[in-house]
């Protein structure tokens, strides 16, 4: 794992996930299990193509980063929303469950933030699927138009019938 290969979107990533896992853990569950799961998935995300060079992710680093920080992102703002109701029946001496989830609810925002960053860096599109398309090549010079077809020769004329024809009896 080299950490210094990793853009300054990966890396405020990294923490993110660093934190939303620890907070998930010092919260014993208690809103921060969505910090576990999208946690490992972006640290995956980010490492995996640095451990393993030659397996390829499912669509862009940027889209799935995208993916997987807004779901951590909703599990933050949701554990925030929860905390909020646990400090009015507990007050503020809830002990290191609170720290927990005020970290891991911070981590989720963080990797929010960093993946929305990534996603923008890379164009804002998504690109997700089994197979990543191939890099766009320039588009070919375009010939030049082909000469138009020559213009067919007409029909002889039919001949003028003046006072009957050989062929025919006279009457």
């Amino acid at each position: 794992m080299d950490f210094s290969k990793l853009t300054s979107n990966d890396k405020l990533a990294v923490y993110g996930a660093a934190a939303a896992i620890i907070g998930a853990f010092l919260s014993f569950g208690g809103g921060g299990s969505f910090g576990v799961l999208t946690g490992v998935a972006m640290l995956v995300i980010i490492f995996l193509p640095q451990f393993a060079p030659t397996v390829t992710l499912p669509g862009s680093k940027g889209s799935l980063m995208m993916i997987v920080g807004g779901i951590g992102a909703l599990g933050a703002v949701l554990a925030l929303l929860s905390l909020l109701s646990l400090m009015g029946a507990f007050g503020v001496y809830g002990g290191t469950w609170i720290i927990g989830l005020v970290l891991s609810a911070a981590g989720g925002l963080l990797m929010g933030w960093a993946s929305w960053q990534a996603f923008q860096a890379e164009g804002g599109k998504f690109n997700v699927g089994m197979a990543s398309p191939p890099p766009a090549a320039p588009p070919a010079p375009m010939a030049p138009p082909a000469a138009p077809p020559a213009p067919m020769a007409a029909p002889p004329a039919p001949m003028a019938d003046e006072g009957g024809s050989d062929d025919e009896p006279a009457s």
